[in-house]
């Protein structure tokens, strides 16, 4: 049970946003693992957490690849879908590498913690 949520939590936490419940359901058939735990797991992120959550795993991003400045200067009056997408693809590399570190730490932190709380209702 608590490598199914750690793995979901993992997967909910990467970088693959839009396919987070497809994978998390191919995961854990792959690996016979409890598929209603694994999409708890995977649920971590939602709508309310998704843009706290991946913001600081940009923050994490940028930081470990010493980057001082995280968002760009923008002519907000002059912006278009393309201009948008064009000034923030220097956050890409950050975004990838600081949520997959974010993910892989929260799910052993969410491993330990379930397998400690299954352990002693379990006993």
């Amino acid at each position: 049970m608590a490598t199914a949520f750690a793995v979901g939590v993992f997967i909910g936490m990467s970088p693959l946003l839009g396919i987070h419940t497809v994978l998390g359901l191919f995961v854990a058939w792959l690996f016979r693992l409890n598929r209603v735990v694994t999409l708890v797991g995977v649920y971590i992120t939602n709508p309310w957490t998704i843009v706290p959550i991946y913001s600081f795993g940009t923050w994490i991003g940028t930081r470990l690849l010493g980057m001082h400045k995280m968002i760009p200067e923008i002519d907000w009056t002059q912006i278009t879908l393309l201009g948008f997408l064009k000034e923030f693809r220097s956050l890409l590399f950050p975004f990838v590498i600081g949520n997959l570190l974010l993910g892989a730490i929260s799910a052993v932190v969410s491993y330990l913690f379930i397998y400690k709380v299954v352990q002693k209702y379990h006993g």
